[in-house]
């Protein structure tokens, strides 16, 4: 949406150092296809559902959505739908931000157990993706560890240990909120290689942990090694101060609980069949065994190979200089498929910007193959002729009101549909 938004340009022009610039070269469509129903991406999908105020993006992107010129065509995937060469021969230029479809997996015995899965599975699941609605985990054990200690590790720990009234005020998907009701988790641990000062979560997300009333923060001091030396930064000192805090805190007996393990690495999951248990071994080579129901791998997403278009296997990147993909004039890619699974929401903005200036520049220097594409209306028959079923603004619009009424009757932001079936029902009438 931040590639469509520059792409056709505000008429004020964008922000560029502290200076509105005009750098459109003229009136640009932009046709912004999903594969899922619905749009936004990961502020649908990603953002924990107790942090409604990072949603509140999705606004910017409904006044890109409504731009002349712009429009959304839900529904449709690269594959599926509609191959990359079909795309490049139906547009003068594609940008692919497909992001990063997959959570990275544990690399050690036990990881295909049943009750391992990864923080992206487990997001998508309580976000109500309609691809992975069916699919949740067992939350029938007393402990859950989760690997990792980034911001989603946080947000899993939190979802986890969240108490059913208040999930109730939440968008969660209502198939999770039914399971956390009946969960058995009163423990989740949190498991970080390093030490607290090189963890991955940021301060903010650290003081919203430890502001939770009905969780208690556990720490053992034997597994929190410190460095000693003078924060050089304001946030480092700031880091400091939360983790001295932390570490100083008494459990209150509370019936649930985070505990934060840093120095530690998974070495194997045990079981039979199901996740029984994981072993995981300190910096200093001690052996721990944890009894667990479930293992959460939070250490990254990856990006997935689209078929026609080159891809880096190690990086798991489309390789691509300054947004423009390699060996291939006027295909483009912006945000995690472009430059990994990095930073917040925020960032894909200018990394758009990079790759839309790029584009541009082709325009003007006559690098872009003057193609003669089809219309909107060419576009929408030849997919429909061929089985797709597209979902445009309007109809997004009519499962938006649906979810945000039955939200209201309950108190809650929006009742989410999560069924691919059913979101159809009512985008078609």
């Amino acid at each position: 949406m931040y590639a469509a938004g520059h792409l056709a340009e505000h008429p004020a022009g964008t922000w560029i150092d502290g200076t509105l610039v005009s750098r459109a070269p003229g009136r640009v469509e932009v046709d912004v296809f999903d594969r899922l129903p619905t749009p936004w991406g990961l502020v649908r999908s990603g953002v924990a559902p107790d942090h409604p105020q990072k949603k509140d993006v999705a606004g910017v992107f409904e006044e890109i959505a409504t731009r002349d010129g712009v429009r959304l065509i839900g529904n449709v995937e690269v594959g599926r739908d509609v191959t990359a060469d079909e795309l490049a021969q139906w547009y003068h230029a594609v940008v692919y931000a497909v992001g990063a479809r997959e959570g990275r997996r544990l690399d050690v015995p036990g990881a295909e157990l049943a009750g391992s899965c990864t923080a992206h599975d487990l997001v998508a699941w309580y976000n109500g993706h309609p691809d992975f609605a069916a699919a949740g985990p067992v939350l029938s054990g007393e402990r859950a560890v989760v690997i990792g200690n980034g911001n989603v590790a946080l947000d899993v720990a939190r979802v986890l240990s969240m108490s059913p009234e208040d999930a109730a005020r939440t968008d969660i998907a209502v198939h999770a909120e039914d399971a956390l009701r009946a969960s058995a988790i009163r423990e989740v641990v949190i498991v970080g290689r390093r030490g607290p000062e090189q963890a991955a979560f940021t301060n903010p997300e650290l003081e919203e942990l430890m502001a939770l009333d009905m969780v208690d923060i556990i720490v053992d001091g034997a597994e929190f090694p410190t460095d000693e030396s003078p924060a050089t930064t304001a946030a480092g000192a700031r880091r400091k101060r939360l983790l001295a805090e932390l570490l100083a805190r008494q459990p209150r007996g509370l019936p649930r609980r985070i505990r934060l393990m840093f120095g530690h690495n998974p070495s194997r999951i045990i079981g039979a069949e199901f996740v029984t248990a994981i072993e995981l071994t300190s910096t200093s080579g001690h052996t721990t065994v944890l009894d667990a129901g479930l293992v959460v791998a939070a250490i990254g997403y990856a990006s997935v190979a689209i078929p026609g278009l080159p891809f880096n296997d190690v990086a798991k990147v489309i390789p691509s200089s300054a947004g423009r993909v390699d060996g291939l004039a006027g295909i483009y890619v912006t945000g995690w498929i472009k430059r990994g699974p990095s930073g917040v929401i925020g960032t894909n903005k200018w990394c758009a910007r990079q790759t839309v200036g790029a584009l541009f520049d082709d325009v003007n220097d006559g690098l872009i193959a003057r193609r003669h594409p089809l219309s909107h209306a060419e576009v929408l028959e030849t997919l429909t002729c061929r089985g797709a079923s597209p979902v445009l603004w309007n109809q997004w619009r009519t499962i938006d009101a649906h979810e945000r009424a039955q939200g209201m009757a309950s108190q809650r932001p929006r009742l989410k549909v999560t069924s691919r079936h059913e979101l159809l029902e009512l985008a078609h009438g």
